[in-house]
């Protein structure tokens, strides 16, 4: 398998881990993809290893690394734009942010609102030139 595929293939595989919170498999997908990335890659995968990060914190009861790793991970994803390597990086920041938040105030968003990585919308062709 070459380079390219592996890292796509891993990559795909670490964002069905987390939407299906097993955050820690899917920080070991990505991290197995992200030493050998280049820039700007590496920041990314970096960022959203760090969120899944947060969450495996948050599932066992340590609210306040939750709330570190979610800050890192957004600090890294802060430059990218709402949508990044074919998924929705603006709808996961905003979530993150609200779990901070929530966990900083001392309150728990609750298991149930765990979010999910949500793939980029493509438009089709014949969409894009009406």
């Amino acid at each position: 398998m070459e380079q390219s595929d592996h890292h796509e293939a891993g990559f795909r595989n670490g964002i069905e881990l987390f939407n299906t919170r097993r955050f820690f498999d899917a920080h070991e997908a990505w991290e197995e993809i992200w030493l050998p990335s280049p820039e700007p890659q590496k920041t990314f995968l970096q960022g959203i290893i760090q969120i899944a990060a947060a969450y495996h914190h948050y599932l066992r009861g340590n609210r306040v690394g939750a709330c570190s790793l979610l800050n890192a991970g957004l600090r890294r994803l802060g430059s990218f734009p709402g949508e990044y390597h074919g998924i929705e990086i603006e709808s996961l920041r905003l979530v993150a942010r609200e779990w901070c938040d929530q966990l900083g105030e001392g309150r728990d968003p609750g298991a149930d609102r765990l979010p999910q990585i949500r793939h980029a919308r493509r438009e089709s062709p014949s969409k894009a030139s009406e």
